[in-house]
Parts: structure tokens; C-alpha cells; sequence
């Protein structure tokens, strides 16, 4: 007789995917909030917003994914991180707006569903959301056979954060005479892998197991340095403090983010001696050849979020954020916009 088929015959194994459901329970558990409503595994997620504490509540919300930087992942076989990244995309979208992360989901799709790689791809979310103070909620895992070569997968997520209407931070009061403060990253975060691999392994012929010279690690794992989630500091700033403008230098660095919060009459000075650029962006612009310019664009040069506040708060600003724990700089200056004058200018 023939052998009746199943969907295992096809590369799709549900009994995996039920026994990965069952090992990450007990870690989504770690990022409970009390608005949190039952667990995973319905069709939806389920969170009880709490209008008694944000009377006029707006929502705020944001997807991302951690691009190319998988492939380092998977080069690796390091994935306990990558998915500290993921949150880190989205939580550091949504506080530009002065908002708190209240849940994320996440989306892993691969070719064959590999339990324990899995389950530490999941350990780096809720590590993520623990560090962000939001719950993972929810996602879904999709087992794709023909689409994900073997050990390939990719990550998305998705964030949903709140903020009081009167407290909304939208960059409309950003004024001239303002003052830009960077906090520091921890490397390059989640953007510009593309042309970082591109330069690393292919121009420069670098392996991830060399060490370059001044790095305290080799380069697979300077590349894998998780994205900074900047939740905690920010928010308590910004409850502290009055602040104008927030920037997450992420994806078009200080060219292209800058100016998306920053009225079209104000150009951005930025001084670029004014903090220290990491050594893994000096090596990617050496080998390259890459213009200033495009590395301004492309890579956040060991900034990952901008503050822009009154210049009497300033100094206070960068105390408060070191006393936090992070490495805080006077960047610069917010002036007039010179008629075709560009948005962020470089000194």
C-alpha cells in the first residue's frame, strides 16, 4: 500500500513547532505585565489597557526587523542576542515619541524549525523586553521548507507602546539655540550590514574569527554586540526634564533621522570631535574607502539616540544620563536654516 503523506512529508513538522511552544511558555512568562490577559497560544493577544493611569492615552506602535546582521548570526551559530536586537529596533522607535512599550510580538520564519536555536532566539526577546519593560505578548513561527536555505531564518517584531496626549513628543518645539545631546551605542546596532559585509568580507577578506587590531574581541562577536534599548534611560529623562526633540539614529544615521524631527526651518550642527567613534567604524571606512558623507548616513558613528532640549537643561540632562549609566555628549547646536542650507551640517 501506498504510504499516506503528511505535512512532516513536506518539511513542516507541527510536533516540533507544539514542543518549541512548550519551552518558550516559561520564558515569556518573565516579561508579564499585570494588563497582560491570559497567555500565548490564542488566536490573538490580549492586553487591558489602564486609562486610570494615562487619561488621555495615544497609542504608538512600530515593526521592524534586524536585517543582514542574521547572516553574522548564523555565521556564528551565535543566536542568544539577535533577538535583544529585534526589540531594540522597535522600543527605540516608539520612545522617540516620549511613549512606553507596553507589548511586542515577534515573527520568526525559517526553512526547517530548529527547536533549540530557536528557544535562543526567543531567550534574546525576552531579555529584550524584560530590558525595555514590555511583555511579549504574543507571534508566530513559520516553518517555510523551500523558501529558508538549511540554518537560514529571519526575524521580525512589532511594538505597541502609549503615551499621555499632553506629553507627546513630536519635535514641534524644537527651537533655535537648542542643544543636541548623543548617548552613546554599543556598536553598530541592527543597520547598514549590507555594505558592512560588503566591506569586512569581501573587499577586506576578513573572517568573523579574526581580531582586528584594538578590538577586545574578535569581529564575528563586535558585530554581533547587541542594539543598546534605550527605554529606561529616556523615559526617565523625559519625565524629569522638558524635552523638545528625540532622534533614534537608526537606519539613514544622522543624515536622514535628524531631519525627521526637526522642523524643516532649523539646520542641526553637529561637531564631530565632540565624542568618541567606536574602532569598528574607523576599520569599515578605511577598508572601504567609504566618503564621511555615506558613513553619516549609513551607520550611527557610535550614537544611537539624540536628545535636543533647552540649553539651560542641557548640562543637567548629561549628568542625569550618566548617573544612569550611560556615556552622554554635547553634540552640537540647533540654528537657522539658510534658504537650500542643509538639515544636519557636520563641523
Amino acid at each position: 500500500m501506498t504510504k499516506e503523506t503528511t505535512y512532516a512529508d513536506s518539511g513542516v513538522d507541527i510536533d516540533a513547532a507544539n514542543s518549541f511552544v512548550e519551552k518558550i511558555k516559561p520564558l515569556i512568562k518573565k516579561t508579564a505585565r499585570r494588563e497582560m490577559v491570559g497567555g500565548i497560544g490564542g488566536f490573538g493577544g490580549l492586553f487591558h489597557l489602564d486609562i486610570k493611569r494615562i487619561k488621555d492615552p495615544i497609542l504608538v506602535s512600530s515593526t521592524d526587523g534586524v536585517g543582514t546582521k542574521v547572516k553574522i548570526a548564523q555565521l556564528m551559530n551565535k543566536h542568544d542576542t539577535i533577538g535583544i536586537d529585534l526589540v531594540a529596533m522597535s522600543v527605540n522607535d516608539i520612545i522617540v515619541q516620549g511613549a512606553e512599550p507596553l507589548f511586542f510580538l515577534d515573527y520568526l520564519a525559517t526553512g526547517k524549525l530548529d527547536v533549540d536555536r530557536s528557544v535562543k532566539i526567543v531567550e534574546g526577546i525576552v531579555k529584550g523586553c524584560a530590558d525595555a519593560g514590555c511583555c511579549l505578548i504574543g507571534g508566530e513561527t513559520a516553518e517555510m521548507p523551500g523558501f529558508y536555505k538549511p540554518g537560514e531564518y529571519d526575524l521580525a517584531g512589532f511594538c505597541v507602546g502609549v503615551v499621555e496626549a499632553e506629553r507627546l513628543i513630536d519635535g514641534s518645539e524644537v527651537r533655535v539655540g537648542d542643544r543636541i545631546i548623543g548617548i552613546a551605542s554599543s556598536g553598530l546596532h541592527s543597520n547598514g550590514f549590507s555594505l558592512c559585509r560588503h566591506i569586512l568580507f569581501e573587499q577586506g577578506k576578513l573572517k568573523p574569527t579574526d581580531k582586528p587590531e584594538g578590538f577586545d574581541e574578535i569581529l564575528g562577536l563586535e558585530l554581533l554586540r547587541p542594539t543598546k534599548i534605550y527605554v529606561k534611560p529616556v523615559l526617565n529623562i523625559a519625565k524629569n526634564f522638558h524635552i523638545h526633540g528625540i532622534v533614534h539614529i537608526t537606519g539613514g544615521g544622522f543624515t536622514e533621522n535628524i531631519p525627521r524631527i526637526v522642523p524643516a526651518q532649523c539646520c542641526s550642527i553637529i561637531e564631530k570631535k565632540s565624542w568618541p567613534v567606536p574602532p569598528i567604524f574607523h576599520l569599515i571606512k578605511e577598508i572601504g574607502k567609504v566618503d564621511e558623507a555615506e558613513m553619516f548616513r549609513v551607520f550611527n558613528m557610535g550614537i544611537g539616540m539624540i536628545l535636543i532640549v533647552a540649553k539651560n537643561d542641557e548640562t543637567e540632562i548629561i549628568d542625569r544620563l550618566e548617573k544612569l549609566g550611560e556615556n552622554a555628549y554635547s553634540l552640537g547646536t540647533i540654528e537657522k536654516r539658510e534658504g537650500d542650507g542643509r538639515a544636519v551640517c557636520y563641523i
